[in-house]
C-alpha cells in the first residue's frame, strides 16, 4: 500500500473483522503489549533454547558482520524504498554509514533468531511485531546525532529547531493518543475544499444520515448507486478534494449516487450493534429505491462498511431475496478473518473480553484511542517519520487532504465493537449459519448478485490476500482488482496524466491469492475507470436526470455534506 502518500496515513478507512481484534488495544489502553508479548517471548525462547547451535550460528554471525561494518567491508544496504536512509550522508560518511550497517546486521539476525525458533504462526507474529517496533524505535534516524538532516538544521538554524520541536512535543503529548502530530488541519474545512459534491440531506434517523448527490450530466443511469462508508471514520474519504473525490467521478460518470453519513456515537448510543447498522444499511436502500423509483440498488461499501453490508445483504437472501440488490462492491474489505494479517494475532480472547467490558462501561471505543493503536501497525511512516519532522526538524506537519480526514477521528459504538470482536474471534461470518444478522443466519454464498472487490497490493490494515478471500465465499460472478497502492490510496485513487498508479485484473479466481497474482494482467494507471464501466453494464438505460432532490416521501432537509458529519 505503498505510495508516498499512503505512507503517511493512519487508521485510514476502517477494520476488517482480523483488525477489529486489534481494537482491543484501544478499549484497554495497555500500550505495553504492542512491545511486550509474553506468550511470543516464551515460545520464542524455548524454540531458541531447543537450538542452541542455531543460536550460537547467528551470533557468530552477527560478530562477523559487525566487523565487516567496522573495517568498512560489510555489504548491508537498507531495503529498496526505505526513506528513513534517503540522505545521501548515510552513503558518504565513514561515520554514519557504519552506523547505519551495523543497526540493519542487528536487525537482521534478530530476525534470523524468530524463525529459527519455530513458533506457530500466532507467536511467530507476534515476536515479529514486537522486535520491529523495538528496533524501529532504536533506528539511528531518531536521535538528533545520528540523523544528518538533523545535524544540517541544527548548524543552520543553531539549535531553533530543536526549540520549535520542544514546543510542539509539549502541545502533542497533553493530549490523547499522545503521539506526533501527522497534518496541519489549517486550510481545510468540510463542506468547502473537502465533501464539497453538491447534493442534499434526504434522510435523517438516529443512526444515519442519507446524502444523495445532485446529478451533473444531463442523463443518469436509472439504476442508483449506494455507498456504505466505514463505521470508524467519516464517511468523506469518499469525497475529498475535488478531482479526488469518487464520489464526483461517479456522478460525473452519469451515476445516481447516494452516501451514507454515520452518526458519530457517543454513551447515549451505545447499544448501537451490528443489527443496528445492518438495519441502517437496508433502511437507506430502501430510501435509494423510494427516491430513484427503482426497485434494485447497487450496493457498495469500504471496511468496516462492507463486513456490515455483508450481513444486511445476507440476512436478505435468508429472506426475502437479493431483488433489490442489483450488484455488491467491496473494497479493502476482509470477510475472512483467519490469519488476516499482524493485527489478528496480536489477541487474545482474555484481552478481548476486558476490551469488550471497557467499552461496554463507557458506552463506545474512543477514536483517538483507535489512532493510535493504528499508528503502531506502521511506527515508521505513522509515528517516528513525525517525530524526526515535527520535534527533531522543528518543522509543521504535512498539509494534505487525507491527512486531515484520519485526523478527524469518531468513536465506535460499544455495541458494534463488541459483535466485531466477536466476529473476528470466532470467523463466524465465513460458515453458513454461523453469524444471525437481524435474526437470519447468514450464508455469503446466497448472496449470488455480481460483485466487484478492490483490494490493495501493500495494506497493512487488511492484507489484500484476505480480501482476496471474498472471491470464494460470496456467490454470483466476481470482478477482483488488486491495485498496487494500499489501504486509502486503493480508494483514493483518481485516474491522471501523471498517476503512476496499476492494478492486477484477471478472469479467473483461484482458490489461492498467489494463483491469481500468477495470472493476472498488470494494467497501468487507476482502476476507477473499469469500475465505471463495470457498474455502467450493471446499471440499465440512461434517463433525464431529476430536476429536484428527494420526493414527497424523502425530502431534502438541508445541504451536503449534512450534520453528522460534524459532530466531534
Amino acid at each position: 500500500m505503498t505510495t508516498t502518500t499512503e505512507t503517511r496515513t493512519g487508521p485510514a478507512a476502517g477494520a476488517r473483522a482480523g483488525l477489529d481484534v486489534l481494537l482491543t488495544d484501544a478499549a484497554v489502553g495497555n500500550g505495553t503489549r504492542r512491545f511486550i508479548q509474553p506468550r511470543a517471548v516464551a515460545q520464542v525462547a524455548a524454540g531458541v533454547a531447543r537450538h542452541p547451535r542455531r543460536l550460537a550460528a547467528r551470533a557468530t554471525g552477527l560478530g562477523a558482520e559487525l566487523a565487516r561494518v567496522a573495517a568498512g567491508r560489510s555489504e548491508q544496504r537498507p531495503a529498496k524504498g526505505d526513506r528513513r536512509f534517503a540522505d545521501a550522508a548515510w552513503e558518504r560518511n565513514w561515520l554514519l554509514r557504519r552506523v547505519l550497517q551495523g543497526y540493519l546486521a542487528v536487525g537482521e539476525a534478530v530476525d534470523r533468531v524468530i524463525t529459527d525458533a519455530d513458533a506457530d504462526w500466532q507467536a511467530e507474529r507476534q515476536a515479529r511485531f514486537a522486535a520491529s517496533n523495538v528496533l524501529d524505535a532504536l533506528a539511528p534516524t531518531n536521535f538528533p546525532w545520528s540523523n544528518p538532516a538533523v545535524l544540517r538544521a541544527i548548524v543552520d538554524e543553531g539549535g531553533a529547531n530543536l526549540t520549535r520541536g520542544a514546543r510542539r512535543f509539549a502541545g502533542d503529548v497533553a493530549w490523547p493518543p499522545r503521539l506526533p502530530a501527522s497534518v496541519d488541519t489549517e486550510g481545510f474545512e468540510v463542506g468547502g475544499n473537502l465533501a464539497a459534491t453538491p447534493g442534499a440531506v434526504v434522510l435523517r434517523t438516529e443512526v444515519f444520515e442519507l446524502i444523495q448527490y445532485q446529478p451533473q450530466t444531463p442523463k443518469v443511469h436509472e439504476v442508483p448507486l449506494l455507498f456504505v462508508p466505514p463505521t470508524i471514520n467519516k464517511y468523506y474519504v469518499l469525497d475529498l478534494a475535488p478531482g479526488r473525490s469518487v464520489v464526483e467521478h461517479m456522478v460525473a460518470a452519469g451515476q445516481q449516487v447516494f452516501v451514507v453519513s454515520w452518526r458519530n456515537p457517543d454513551e447515549g448510543q451505545g447499544h448501537f450493534d451490528l443489527d443496528t447498522y445492518a438495519g441502517a444499511v437496508l433502511e437507506a436502500r430502501d430510501a435509494v429505491a423510494e427516491i430513484t423509483r427503482r426497485p434494485a440498488v447497487h450496493v457498495n461499501a469500504a471496511c468496516s462498511g462492507g463486513i456490515i453490508s455483508a450481513g444486511a445483504l445476507g440476512h436478505l437472501a435468508a429472506e426475502e431475496g437479493l431483488d433489490g440488490i442489483a450488484s455488491l462492491t467491496l473494497w479493502v474489505c476482509a470477510l475472512d478473518s483467519a490469519r488476516a494479517g499482524t493485527a489478528s494475532a496480536l489477541t487474545s480472547r482474555e484481552t478481548a473480553a476486558a476490551a469488550i467490558a471497557e467499552s461496554a462501561r463507557r458506552g463506545y471505543l474512543d477514536g483517538q484511542a483507535l489512532a493510535g493503536v493504528f499508528a503502531w501497525l506502521r511506527p515508521n511512516d505513522l509515528v517516528w517519520n513525525y517525530v524526526i519532522n515535527n520535534y527533531l526538524l522543528g518543522k509543521k506537519p504535512p498539509a494534505f487532504d487525507v491527512l486531515y480526514w484520519n485526523h478527524d477521528a469518531v468513536r465506535l459504538a460499544a455495541g458494534l465493537h463488541r459483535d466485531f470482536v466477536r466476529l473476528a474471534l470466532d470467523n463466524s461470518l465465513v460458515r453458513p449459519g454461523g453469524l444471525e444478522v437481524l435474526g437470519s443466519p447468514v450464508d455469503l454464498s446466497a448472496i449470488d448478485v455480481d460483485s466487484y472487490i478492490v483490494a490493495g497490493a501493500n495494506d497493512h490494515i487488511v492484507p489484500w490476500q484476505s480480501a482476496y478471500g471474498s472471491t470464494q465465499l460470496l456467490g454470483g460472478d466476481t470482478r477482483f482488482v488488486l491495485s498496487a497502492s494500499g489501504h486509502i490510496q486503493a480508494l483514493v485513487n483518481p485516474p491522471s496524466a501523471e498517476s503512476r498508479s496499476s492494478y492486477r485484473i484477471a478472469g479467473e479466481h483461484p482458490s489461492e491469492p498467489e494463483a491469481f497474482l500468477e495470472q493476472a494482467a498488470k494494467l497501468p494507471g487507476s482502476w476507477w475507470p473499469d469500475y465505471v464501466d463495470w457498474l455502467a453494464q450493471r446499471s440499465g438505460e440512461m434517463k433525464p436526470a431529476p430536476k429536484k432532490l428527494g420526493s414527497r416521501v424523502h425530502p431534502a432537509q438541508g445541504k451536503a455534506p449534512g450534520s453528522y458529519v460534524f459532530a466531534r
